[in-house]
């Protein structure tokens, strides 16, 4: 069954560096009266302030799209900013439309103008990168209240069940824990199986500088002022033609520190910083949101503040795009650490990533099943991006999150064998946080698009909804539910186990032999991920996952806590710890 999309959205469309293909299509037919083009006013733009609402009436967003910005008024004219006289002529019939015919223009710079709208307009722009996204795909709209209470009603279930009938609510339990288990492993063997079979089919070819399209890099930074200066360096190695790449640093308005760091630093032209100004949350997400408004790049895309892509990604990206048909709207960059034998939990969570982008994840693709983004090396075709609304600015996951809208809308996403290295947070501490962090985003992306289940498997098909739902609810329920299988390390210890009672004869061998196959397929789809990422690891690591894994039910536990407590609370993971 094909995926049906919620609404009708634009194909992607190849896009004018300066963003006047965009333009084009967003105007409404002219007004009765034409709109008369008066001499420029000899004025600098920003020596006075504006009359704000002439901005929001016309709309910020199309300010930004058709680089003018309404000012102020005096009599029937209108005092226009404009980026040139050809963005004024594009814009003129939806000026006239709006403040009527006599426009009076002065001419700036898309750099004048975006800090004009960032400084006259701040608390506007944190709203509307806040609110992008349609409250029926947001997170934002969920009601806490109702979901804690249910939380408590089923808590209390639970409590009555267990003191009534203790064995069949534990058995029950146990069941499920072993059905999320099967479950979850087969799906990683087959999209694992699915990666190997795969014809080893060659990249697309390169295409020349004059067909390459224009790139923003967007990077949210929060006290990240110790890693700015190997930031630069990192992306400076880029290879790709600085005229057609912009990368844009998103600082949030009071982070003095790193601020002070990025104004300290030697910023190549192609690279700007702009200040999101403060909102009602504190979020990655919200950050993006905030530069995907002035982001020029017909391909937008998302690096994290410690990592190192290599050289040649963009080249590849662009190619793939080419190579790509029109609903392709995403490409996923393959992700690594930079410094994965530093201690032995980063050589465990190197082994989990290869796992997860050497095997699943093309798995995935190959099997034409939803995608849940990596939160770095995303690269999107930046008018999709915005028919979708951008990001979720309240979920804390909005990489995942936003895989998932892509394939509601009836968009995809391919990866790319091109690798981006970066810091593997290898202390405990700091990794249940991080952890929590995407598994109360997965907590929240899931009952997001469950909110209505027809519909996500109407937009889906029945495949895609079965993938959903063992992508998120399967790694749900195995994290939280595992430590009821742990219990069986009581048995070969001699403290026998309550499941004796119930099963039948041989029954609890077969629970074994099920157990030891389901590590045997973990331990050989972790050796092959190994040995594919071409990470210098032993593998004899491999067998200490088993006492990894428990920090993940931690973070889970953690997880479902802040769901309920604190859902858009960002637990933010410190960078530059460990250096490549």
């Amino acid at each position: 069954m094909a995926p049906t999309p919620l609404s009708p959205l634009p194909q992607p469309k190849p896009r004018a560096p300066d963003g006047l293909a965009e333009a084009t299509g967003l105007f409404i037919p002219a007004p009765p009266s034409p709109a008369r083009i008066l001499r420029p006013a000899p004025r600098d733009p920003l020596s006075t302030a504006p009359d704000t609402a002439l901005a929001l009436r016309f709309g910020l967003s199309d300010c930004l799209d058709l680089g003018v910005l309404p000012w102020a008024q005096a009599g029937a004219e209108t005092l226009v900013l404009a980026q040139s006289p050809l963005h004024l002529s594009v814009a003129r019939s939806r000026l006239a439309a709006t403040f009527g015919p006599f426009l009076r223009p002065v001419e700036t710079t898309a750099a004048q103008m975006e800090a004009a709208l960032f400084t006259h307009f701040g608390p506007a722009l944190a709203q509307a990168a806040e609110t992008r996204v349609c409250p029926q795909e947001s997170c934002r709209s969920l009601d806490a209240r109702r979901l804690r209470r249910s939380v408590i009603a089923v808590a209390g279930a639970l409590l009555v069940l267990s003191l009534a009938a203790p064995l069949a609510v534990f058995s029950l339990a146990f069941a499920l824990a072993t059905l999320a288990l099967s479950v979850t492993t087969a799906f990683k063997f087959a999209t694992s199986l699915a990666t190997l079979r795969a014809d080893a089919s060659p990249p697309p070819p390169p295409l020349p500088d004059a067909d390459l399209p224009t790139v923003t890099l967007l990077i949210a930074l929060f006290h990240e002022a110790d890693i700015a200066d190997r930031l630069i360096r990192r992306l400076e190695r880029i290879d790709y033609p600085r005229d057609l790449l912009e990368l844009i640093l998103v600082v949030e308005d009071d982070d003095h520190a790193t601020r002070r760091a990025l104004a300290t630093a030697r910023l190549p032209a192609w690279m700007r910083v702009i200040s999101a100004p403060a909102g009602s949350i504190r979020t990655k997400p919200r950050a993006l949101n905030l530069a995907l408004g002035v982001a020029r790049g017909e391909v937008v895309g998302v690096y994290d503040a410690e990592d190192a892509p290599e050289p040649g990604q963009l080249r590849k990206v662009a190619a793939a795009f080419a190579a790509a048909p029109p609903h392709i709207a995403c490409i996923q960059a393959m992700l690594d650490f930079y410094n994965p034998r530093k201690n032995w939990l980063a050589r465990c969570f190197t082994l989990e990533y290869a796992l997860w982008f050497r095997l699943v994840l093309p798995g995935l693709e190959r099997l034409r099943l939803p995608i849940p983004l990596g939160g770095t090396s995303v690269f999107l075709r930046r008018d999709t991006l915005r028919a979708l609304g951008g990001w979720d600015a309240h979920n804390v996951t909005e990489d995942a999150d936003l895989g998932i809208r892509l394939a509601r809308h009836g968009f995809g996403t391919r990866m790319i064998q091109s690798t981006t290295y970066e810091e593997a947070n290898c202390r405990a501490l700091p990794w249940v946080r991080q952890r929590s962090r995407w598994i109360k985003g997965y907590m929240m992306t899931w009952l997001v698009h469950m909110r209505s289940p027809r519909a996500l498997w109407r937009q889906l098909g029945p495949r895609g909804f079965l993938g959903f739902q063992i992508v998120f609810l399967g790694a749900l329920a195995q994290v939280l539910l595992v430590p009821l299988l742990w219990t069986l390390w009581s048995i070969p210890l001699g403290l026998g186990h309550p499941l004796a009672q119930v099963l039948p004869s041989g029954g609890l061998t077969a629970l074994a032999t099920l157990f030891l196959g389901a590590e045997a397929i973990g331990s050989l789809l972790s050796l092959i991920a190994l040995r594919r990422s071409g990470q210098r690891i032993s593998a004899l690591w491999i067998p200490t996952l088993h006492l990894y894994f428990p920090l993940g039910t931690l973070a889970a536990l953690k997880a479902f806590r802040e769901t309920l407590t604190a859902p858009y609370y960002w637990d933010k993971t410190r960078h530059g710890q460990f250096h490549d």
